[in-house]
């Protein structure tokens, strides 16, 4: 590199970082957030203390209360905004023991929403779907599955990752036993579908015949990582085995020595249950009708106890207002934050709250909002806001090098019709703008997976996430006008014809009753 070139980089880092130096909030904000930081207590009191939030769920309930509270102690006004109700579900414990051929306690979870066994659970054979001609050989086959367990998923060959493979096996392994999963879930495909029946009906038709039990496994393709979604039964349980002993029930099935399990899986249907947002909010003193957002989705999936989806989330976005109350305490725009019900279900919460509050809109000034897992925010887009650059550039400017320097931008992008609730404002036309985070192997590892936990929060990059949140919130807070709102429409890539923005969608405000 040039000496001249390299003198005058770090004269502009150094300019850079003493001008940051010079302004008392961002950097008070710095060292309230690195010094007197909360995650850890926050994430242990969310995640240890009160578990997954399920919509519907006492904890999601427990998790709203606490929020409020913990808000109201920092001297924030909060309050929980119902939108919609749910059906109510409660997690009990789930014991599944095979007992024959040989005994062994197995490691799985019952579905969110299944049913539960018999006290004490039931004892009964474990059979797959066969491989059968058609859907009327698999109608004549169906009443031979009363009183057993019916294996629904293809079993996977290998427990290792990908990456495991790539580290350790000759050359050519990994595209033998990829080529070899491959054909058997093909196989499994066509199986299922000469039933007649798809995924979803194939469990409905299983517990009509008298099956006591489905059992599924859907591998995250990570070491001990299994997704849980939701059950599709109404009268009998279904749980999720991990992708150990789901193979070695598979194999003892197959080769015909008939293996049984007592299934003991127990939950409770809670009626209807009210589901609600909670926001907070530190009023404006200059222009109080106009406000800077954050936002992160407040419910979970179940299999752990969401800490990277999204607890991490959470516990940023009322660590950056706690911050912001003490070193902020008066900002020019209100700072307001939307923790949001049912957005694994389709962004339900934060679409109730742009629906019920249209006259909003068009004064948020902007928002951010944080929902992919726990790592240190790695991309910024401008969401198909023309002059997005500008003034997210000059705000992204006052944060310190330390934390920006990594951050990959696309301006002005393309506007977000999904993935997560800061889509649901762009729809409105808010500048509304995702903090994407760092992998740490998100997708696999944690993602609606059963090892979702405190463990996997890196609280180093939250607290990076923290700063720069409060930074930006700041700045938008501070910025004299509104900023730009013009869109860029986009483009079709295969026509090159404009498309459209995206429009507002209600949310299921009646979740679960069908």
């Amino acid at each position: 590199m040039n000496k001249i070139y390299r003198y005058g980089l770090g004269l502009l880092l150094l300019i850079s970082v003493k001008v940051q130096a010079q302004n008392p909030v961002i950097e008070a904000i710095i060292q309230e957030a690195n010094e007197n930081s909360q995650l850890e207590t926050l994430a242990h009191e969310l995640m240890d203390g009160i578990g997954p939030r399920l919509v519907g769920s006492p904890q999601m309930q427990k998790a709203h209360d606490w929020a409020v509270s913990q808000y109201q102690g920092w001297g924030i006004t909060a309050r929980n905004e119902q939108w919609g109700e749910w059906k109510g579900w409660e997690r009990g414990i789930t014991h599944i023991d095979m007992v024959a051929p040989w005994t062994r306690s197995l490691s799985g979870m019952q579905l969110a929403w299944s049913p539960a066994s018999p006290k004490g659970g039931v004892v009964g054979e474990v059979v797959m779907i066969p491989d059968l001609a058609d859907s009327i050989a698999f109608q004549k086959w169906l009443p031979s599955v009363k009183g057993k367990y019916v294996m629904i998923s293809a079993p996977q060959l290998t427990g290792r990752p990908d990456y495991n493979w790539e580290k350790w096996a000759k050359e050519g392994s990994l595209d033998k036993i990829k080529e070899a999963q491959s054909q058997l879930d093909a196989e499994w495909t066509n199986r299922i579908s000469r039933t007649g029946l798809n995924r979803r009906t194939l469990p409905e038709a299983l517990e009509n015949a008298g099956a006591v039990g489905i059992l599924t496994s859907y591998w995250s393709r990570a070491f001990g990582a299994n997704k849980i979604f939701s059950a599709s039964t109404k009268k009998i349980p279904t749980v999720d085995i991990s992708l150990e002993d789901y193979g070695m029930l598979f194999r003892l099935v197959e080769s015909g020595k008939k293996p049984q399990i007592n299934l003991n899986a127990q939950s409770k249907e809670t009626g209807i249950q009210p589901t609600f947002n909670t926001i907070a909010e530190i009023k404006g003193t200059e222009r109080p009708d106009e406000y800077v957002m954050l936002s992160a989705h407040f419910d979970s999936w179940d299999g752990g106890t969401g800490a990277t989806d999204n607890g991490t989330g959470t516990i940023l976005m009322m660590e950056v207002m706690r911050v912001l109350k003490k070193v902020y305490p008066n900002p020019k725009r209100t700072i307001l934050v939307g923790h949001w019900g049912s957005e694994e279900q389709g962004l339900n919460g934060s679409r109730a709250f742009v629906e019920d509050h249209p006259e909003m809109m068009d004064k948020i000034q902007v928002l951010f909002n944080q929902d992919n897992g726990t790592g240190r925010v790695a991309n910024l887009s401008g969401q198909g806001f023309v002059d997005s650059y500008e003034y997210l550039g000059r705000w992204l400017n006052k944060v310190p090098r330390t934390i920006t320097s990594e951050i990959e931008t696309t301006f002005p992008g393309n506007p977000g019709g999904g993935g997560s609730d800061y889509a649901s404002f762009v729809a409105a036309g808010v500048p509304a703008f995702n903090l994407s985070s760092l992998s740490w192997d998100y997708s696999t590892q944690t993602w609606h997976t059963n090892m979702d936990t405190y463990d996997k929060i890196v609280f180093d990059d939250v607290r990076s996430n923290v700063i720069l949140a409060a930074i930006m919130v700041y700045m938008a807070c501070e910025e004299p006008e509104m900023v730009s709102r013009e869109k860029r429409i986009p483009l079709n890539f295969r026509t090159g014809e404009p498309t459209e923005w995206p429009s507002p969608r209600s949310p299921n405000r009646k979740g679960g009753m069908d």
